[in-house]
């Protein structure tokens, strides 16, 4: 769980949909980035993000699909990612998203 304790900013975040099978082996990852989201400095960071979970008993692959405000869409497969891949390459979309957004309010 050491990737979960990585800094979570959902600024430039409008809504975040995680679904998954709670009994396929292939979920762990998907749970530790549930986990990392969750966190109080992470909601914080932007409150009216929606954060919906989709929890099936289906064996079904985990899946997180993420709406910017701005409109794009990211979709990770949880089956072929480790927690620390997917929270650094959010991480890295949320730094772009809200400093190209401040960098258009200071214009």
């Amino acid at each position: 769980m050491a990737a979960s304790k990585a800094k979570v900013l959902l600024k430039a975040v409008k809504n975040i949909s995680i679904r998954f099978c709670p009994f396929e082996s292939n979920v762990s990852t998907t749970r530790e980035f549930l986990h990392a989201i969750s966190s109080e400095t992470a909601r914080s960071s932007n409150i009216n993000c929606d954060v919906t979970v989709d929890v099936k008993h289906d064996k079904s692959e985990p899946v997180i699909d993420i709406i910017f405000d701005d409109g794009e869409r990211l979709v990770m497969k949880g089956s072929h990612l480790t927690s620390r891949e997917m929270l650094s390459f959010f991480n890295s979309r949320c730094i772009a998203k809200t400093k190209k957004l401040e960098d258009s309010t200071k214009k």
